[in-house]
């Protein structure tokens, strides 16, 4: 059993640009599954980003940083650990589109805690299509979008990461910082290959990643640029990422239900 020394268990750091819409769902889903606290970078948000976080930001669930600039990502990452690498046992790195999803466990700090003592975990994509939407309809993003890839599927070798962010020495991308100590997959096991080179692995917890929605929603996600880079995504992204292989998984079904009941 994990004894209390900092204030925080599980804390998860993102950047995010008008992305209003879909930050109660996020927030609620994953303080649902354990997460205690979000610090979260506004990268110029022209939309309703603040108001929907006010009620968060004053109930100290909410850490609201106003970050403007071009290619921040890895930059709020930073100012992230700096800030707050003592006031957390583990931080998570994520998008507003992506959700962990623990496999065999009813909270991800249930699933940390099974580890035992690790430096940092990385945690695999699955990669979830359009379904065929075209337009933006009413509902949750975990309730309209079901159909997603292979999890061997090239694209969910990518990961993200939880550490112990007092051993972050840098970060070189999104993905994977480099730390002080050494790697586990989700497996528990030690990382020897990029991620790359092994085999995707999402039997025990994986990151629901909707990186697209329908048309309309990639399209508006295609406006707002990219976190780190100043070229906007290509019109082929929404292709490569278009991935329906698996249909109408009901591995979310018990999560939708409880965050009706979360957000009315």
């Amino acid at each position: 059993m994990f004894k209390r020394k900092l204030p925080f268990y599980l804390t998860i750091c993102a950047i995010a640009k008008n992305e209003g819409r879909y930050l109660q769902e996020w927030i609620e889903y994953h303080k649902m599954l354990g997460v205690e606290k979000f610090y979260i970078y506004d990268n110029e948000s022209a939309d309703n980003t603040r108001r929907i976080l006010q009620p968060y930001i004053e109930s100290n669930l909410v850490e609201y940083s106003d970050f403007p600039g071009k290619k921040m990502q890895l930059k709020a990452y930073a100012n992230c650990v700096r800030k707050h690498k003592r006031h957390t046992k583990y931080m998570g790195f994520l998008d507003i589109d992506e959700f962990i999803v623990p496999i065999k466990h009813k909270t991800i700090p249930d699933y940390l805690q099974s580890l035992g003592r690790f430096s940092g975990v990385q945690i695999n994509w699955v990669v979830y299509g359009s379904g065929g939407a075209k337009k933006r309809e009413k509902g949750f993003v975990i309730e309209r979008f079901k159909d997603h890839s292979l999890p061997s599927h090239k694209l969910n070798h990518h990961i993200k990461v939880i550490v112990n962010p007092r051993l972050i020495l840098r970060f070189f991308s999104a993905h994977r910082p480099v730390i002080f100590g050494k790697y586990i997959d989700s497996d528990g096991n030690r990382t020897k290959e990029r991620f790359w080179d092994r085999a995707p692995v999402s039997n025990q917890i994986r990151i629901n990643h909707y990186a697209i929605k329908s048309y309309e929603e990639f399209l508006e996600k295609r406006s707002r640029g990219r976190a780190r880079f100043d070229r906007k995504r290509g019109l082929d992204y929404f292709d490569n990422y278009d991935q329906n292989d698996v249909k109408n998984d009901p591995i979310m079904d018990e999560y939708i239900v409880e965050l009706k009941k979360r957000i009315p």
